[in-house]
């Protein structure tokens, strides 16, 4: 973390406009730190401070979006947060997640959201400018669309990206997400397009950094395996990636958990990509994923421990919340 917090502030000192966006709530950025950034000349604001003893509304609706966007022609997104764990170097629980990077016209629509927020959190109105939408050198011709979702908005755009891509899937559905704690909508497109015949395989975390979210996540197995959702526990660590691949041909990479944090609460952002050859590298990094995971096999499930079913019941009736 710190050496991109150095970086970041080598560039402002070398005449690059710097600005970062923290959510106030999932970050952990010193006073120090902060000093640090602001003094070396980076625009640096948190995302909806909450102080005590006034908390609000605004506690619940967090910026879970994770942007970045050089020069206006490259752009990242996906489920990698600025933190040092994602080294794998000296933590204890390995992480696995996955990131996007983007060249071409949908850097446009990830610069636009960042300066969006931008303009939301600071004091003055961002000037939309030419050269924060450079044109274009990309040649490529892989059709992506960028899906941005938050309480700003009545479209659940994320969500019915998805459940979109699950009804209209004909041959399969690989999924892999850290917490599986969905609407119902999502839960009856599943089952139904398992029921139909569509091999849909779900990666979930068999170790969480979150107690009540892996329970919560469990809770919904049995439903899935009844349908015929092939469920596999990742064992190798906490498996963070949001990953969506339908039939050689659609993929989504992004911020958003298949969750009712991120599809109701969360300010999110993914990736829409419409291209078999990102497909089948996102599909092979799938398969490997399965090489780390065992399958959840109906009978053993529900021969489960009671005090599971327990801990998987308390946490369900939190599930919007978590």
């Amino acid at each position: 973390g710190m050496q991109l917090v150095a970086l970041l502030c080598e560039k402002a000192l070398q005449g690059v406009a710097v600005r970062l966006s923290y959510d106030y709530v999932g970050s952990s950025l010193s006073k120090s730190t902060r000093r640090m950034l602001r003094e070396s000349g980076v625009e640096c604001y948190p995302f909806m401070p909450v102080y005590f003893p006034r908390f609000t509304c605004k506690l619940n609706y967090r910026n879970h979006r994770k942007i970045a966007v050089i020069d206006g022609k490259t752009g990242y997104v996906g489920g990698i947060n600025i933190a040092e764990r994602y080294i794998n170097k000296d933590n204890e629980l390995f992480w696995r997640d996955t990131h996007l990077r983007i060249e071409g016209e949908a850097v446009g629509s990830l610069q636009l959201h960042f300066m969006l927020n931008w303009d939301f959190l600071t004091d003055y109105d961002v000037i939309i400018e030419d050269h924060f939408f450079p044109e274009t050198t990309v040649t490529d011709t892989v059709a992506v669309q960028i899906a941005a979702a938050g309480p700003d908005t009545d479209w659940a755009n994320i969500m019915e990206a998805v459940f979109t891509a699950i009804n209209t899937a004909e041959n399969y559905i690989c999924i892999t997400t850290p917490y599986f704690i969905p609407n119902n909508e999502i839960v009856t497109a599943l089952t139904a397009a398992a029921k139909s015949g569509i091999d849909i395989k779900l990666i979930i975390p068999d170790i969480s950094d979150s107690w009540a979210a892996k329970y919560a996540t469990f809770s919904f197995v049995a439903v899935l395996l009844k349908a015929g959702v092939k469920v596999y526990r990742y064992k190798k660590g906490f498996i963070h990636a949001k990953v969506m691949i339908v039939d050689d041909i659609f993929t989504t990479i992004g911020t958003s958990n298949m969750d009712y944090r991120s599809f109701d609460i969360n300010f999110e952002i993914n990736a829409l990509i419409y291209d078999r050859e990102v497909a089948a590298v996102t599909l092979r990094s799938f398969k490997e994923d399965l090489k780390h995971s065992e399958r959840i096999l109906s009978e053993a499930w529900e021969q489960r421990k009671f005090t599971q079913k327990l801990k998987e019941s308390f946490c369900r009736l939190w599930a919007p919340l978590l």
